[in-house]
């Protein structure tokens, strides 16, 4: 092949076995794509084994998620998989259903199988695990949930608990709730705050029983609900941490005859397909999913490479929807 296309073996050998958009640091972009095109003449495929043995790894690195059913982890880990395999890398996935000692299960078996990083999304806010592998210097990166001064990806949780605030503040809602996470899941907490400082630069407040505690899926919801109206009268308008609890949350509002947006305002969290897809389609925040799974990759890569990345935090939108479009009053919004 080198001498069809007229260059050393090496220069062949570097830019088959480069990333894409690293193949033009060993030629031009002409005889690039002579060497591409000699090739895939010749049927050539590019040994992933021989080059780890190369360059002393594996060419593979771990994603550890709480559960791959959830919509936003799935999408979060399809930008993992897509930047990882432009850069001639693959991705492995695993559970830890948020249990610590299965996650540090998960953890070794990755490690056994000789990944080069691991991508965290299932951090906690006291995470001894983090602390464990940062000691024994295995390259990691977290994603969706921050945690300390780990470097990661994330959606900037605060500002998007802002905008949902803001968001009902400004139509007149001033009896508001929320539904959210678990204390452990930063996504949680900094949504919570946001929205907490987004009431107060309205003139508002989140009293201590319009804040429940219940988890991230549509049980919680319902369980969140049944817990505000147990501690009083419906509020008028309630921001839930994540979509599938504010989904949870309008099926709990129904069965105590309560109805979207005549009686209760919704805000979720993610802008998931369903949210536009519901019979009162749903007002949410729109989290930068994919995008953040692409950046956690390339986090990564820059620690395995002996850099030390900092943080991104990419923002979120307001996406409005049926599910606010009464004000207070009852008025048309």
């Amino acid at each position: 092949m080198a001498s069809a296309v007229g260059v050393d073996v090496s220069t062949v050998s570097r830019v088959l076995n480069s990333p894409a958009d690293e193949r033009e640091r060993w030629a031009s972009a002409d005889t690039v794509k002579r060497i591409l095109n000699s090739a895939a003449e010749l049927g050539y495929r590019r040994n992933p084994h021989g080059a780890s043995l190369r360059t002393a790894r594996s060419l593979r690195v771990g994603v550890i998620v709480p559960r791959l059913q959830d919509f936003v982890l799935a999408t979060i880990f399809e930008g993992i998989d897509q930047a990882a395999s432009e850069h001639g890398y693959a991705a492995f996935v695993t559970n830890s259903l948020d249990d610590p000692y299965q996650r540090e299960s998960r953890v070794a078996q990755l490690l056994d199988r000789r990944v080069d990083g691991i991508i965290l999304c299932d951090a906690r806010s006291e995470d001894p695990l983090l602390e464990k592998l940062a000691a024994q210097r295995v390259p990691f990166v977290l994603a969706s949930r921050s945690s300390g001064n780990y470097p990661g990806a994330f959606a900037d949780d605060a500002h998007g608990g802002y905008l949902a605030a803001e968001h009902l503040a400004t139509r007149g809602f001033s009896d508001v709730a929320v539904i959210a996470g678990p204390d452990y899941a930063s996504t949680a907490n900094l949504r919570v705050d946001g929205f907490r400082a987004g009431l107060q630069d309205h003139g508002l407040s989140l009293p201590a029983h319009r804040l429940v505690r219940a988890g991230f899926d549509a049980a919680a919801g319902r369980a969140g609900v049944d817990d505000l109206l147990a501690q009083g009268p419906a509020p008028d308008a309630i921001f839930a941490t994540n979509d599938f609890a504010a989904i949870g949350a309008i099926g709990g509002l129904r069965e105590h005859g309560l109805r979207v947006p005549e009686d209760v305002a919704i805000v979720g969290y993610n802008d998931t397909p369903l949210a536009a897809s519901l019979p009162v389609p749903m007002t949410t925040i729109r989290s930068p999913m994919l995008e953040v799974g692409r950046t956690a990759f390339g986090l990564l890569e820059s620690v395995i490479s002996g850099g030390h990345p900092k943080s991104v935090a990419l923002k979120p939108t307001l996406v409005v929807r049926e599910s606010t479009t009464r004000s207070a009053v009852g008025r048309p919004a």
